[in-house]
């Protein structure tokens, strides 16, 4: 059995389950973690715990020798560790799609992979229909529309928080209605999803969103409608919440495991 070691980037409650779902692997183990310098005797801890293998906690990917780069931190971290990681042949995995919405960040990115000759892999993260999405763009899109609708409280920590009483909302009420770029602009801890879609699709500035805040319902709610040359396209998602943080979805954590076990898998899909 040949055995696959990467570089986890962040340990936060997504690295944390994904450190922890890989425990029992045999093909697959965490090489390195990085994080913070004020979190590493922190982190150093919580893997002795947790951890029958090694891995070592340090504060940067660049002096490592290490092939792949599963991101799973904040949005400065595509700048910081992944732009320098690409530059340096290391092919990088990311979940913080959101960043992407700012002007020039995918560019660079992918100038930088260009010159190290490595890949840049966006994972699907919270969303299914990604796949079907990128495979009808290629016959041509005419419309991609995509509705986030979460309970009020949801939206906690928002710009919702300025237009509406989330506390006692009584209706399901429209928050934002704009393109994909504007939502992750204005909701960037809720703009993963909407920007995934649009970088399958049909881009940030084509791609129409709405953000709900919906005291009818307990979960977080994605409906996706795209249209096109290849007919038409209605998926409806209802997001179970990570346990160890409810602000995340758990399909988040099993799209990298999936991505990780297609790279010792032999057969993919």
């Amino acid at each position: 059995m040949t055995l696959k070691t990467f570089t986890l980037l962040g340990f936060g409650a997504i690295g944390q389950s994904i450190f922890e779902a890989l425990q029992a692997r045999e093909d697959l183990q965490i090489s390195h973690i990085v994080v913070r310098p004020e979190r590493v005797k922190d982190v150093e801890e919580k893997i002795k715990t947790l951890n029958p293998q090694h891995a070592v906690v340090v504060c940067s990917v660049v002096p490592l020798e290490t092939t792949l780069v599963l991101e799973c931190a904040a949005h400065g971290a595509l700048r910081e560790h992944v732009m320098p990681a690409l530059q340096r042949g290391q092919s990088c995995a990311i979940l913080s799609i959101g960043a992407l919405s700012e002007h020039g960040l995918l560019e660079d990115l992918e100038a930088a992979s260009r010159r190290g000759q490595a890949q840049l892999h966006l994972l699907s993260g919270a969303i299914g229909g990604v796949d079907a999405l990128a495979a009808a763009k290629l016959a041509g899109l005419s419309a991609v529309r995509y509705t986030s609708r979460k309970p009020p409280l949801g939206w906690k920590g928002t710009p919702a928080e300025a237009l509406v009483d989330l506390a006692h909302l009584s209706q399901a009420t429209v928050l934002l209605e704009d393109t994909a770029r504007q939502a992750a602009r204005l909701y960037p801890k809720n703009a993963n999803v909407a920007a995934t879609l649009s970088l399958a699709g049909l881009g940030l500035d084509a791609t129409q969103v709405c953000l709900m805040a919906d005291p009818q319902v307990s979960e977080n709610i994605h409906e996706i409608e795209a249209y096109g040359a290849f007919g038409e396209m209605h998926i409806t998602m209802k997001g179970r919440p990570l346990a160890s943080n409810p602000k995340t979805s758990a399909l988040t954590v099993l799209s990298a495991l999936r991505f990780l076990n297609n790279q010792v898998a032999h057969v993919t899909i």
